[in-house]
């Protein structure tokens, strides 16, 4: 029976690829020249901080810059709110989001079952695999699911004959 899954991946080496490049591009640039910036990465946490909040934004903006460039979708990060430092900088934390969460999975399945295709949705831990009996079917689920807009980037991976 064809079936595939509904995942939502973060490619950790690009990401660690444009944090690189942002860094030396802000080590660099003139702007950034004694704001102190820095741009850091612990496990699924990225933080950006520089002296004040207007070049903490701005740091956050180069790193942007570097992950779209690499085609690292923007909705895998959740970005905070800048906070004061104990020196009177701003340090702003980000979060990388990976797999789908038990809300949007139910969404995604409720979305597939409106369809009414011939096709079952299960939620597997942080995926959602869908079979049917015609790969066609299964074509249209992945239709349907890219012309949606929901807050994460899907993938869709193991297709099966």
């Amino acid at each position: 029976m064809p079936s595939f899954d509904v995942v939502s991946k973060v490619d950790h080496s690009e990401i660690k690829n444009a944090l690189n490049q942002a860094q030396k591009e802000v080590a660099q640039r003139f702007d950034f020249k004694g704001t102190g910036a820095a741009l850091e990465q612990k496990d699924s946490v990225l933080s950006v901080t520089a002296n004040s909040e207007d070049r903490a934004r701005a740091a956050w903006e180069v790193l942007v810059e570097k992950l779209v460039r690499r085609k690292v979708s923007l909705k895998h990060f959740d970005v905070g709110e800048p906070q004061k430092t104990a020196k009177g900088g701003a340090k702003i934390q980000i979060t990388i989001k990976e797999g789908i969460d038990k809300d949007p999975a139910s969404q995604i399945v409720k979305l597939i079952k409106d369809k009414k295709l011939k096709v079952q949705a299960a939620i597997q831990g942080d995926t959602v695999r869908v079979t049917g009996k015609k790969r066609d079917d299964l074509q249209e689920v992945i239709a349907v699911l890219k012309s949606t807009d929901l807050d994460i980037e899907l993938q869709y991976v193991n297709f099966r004959d």
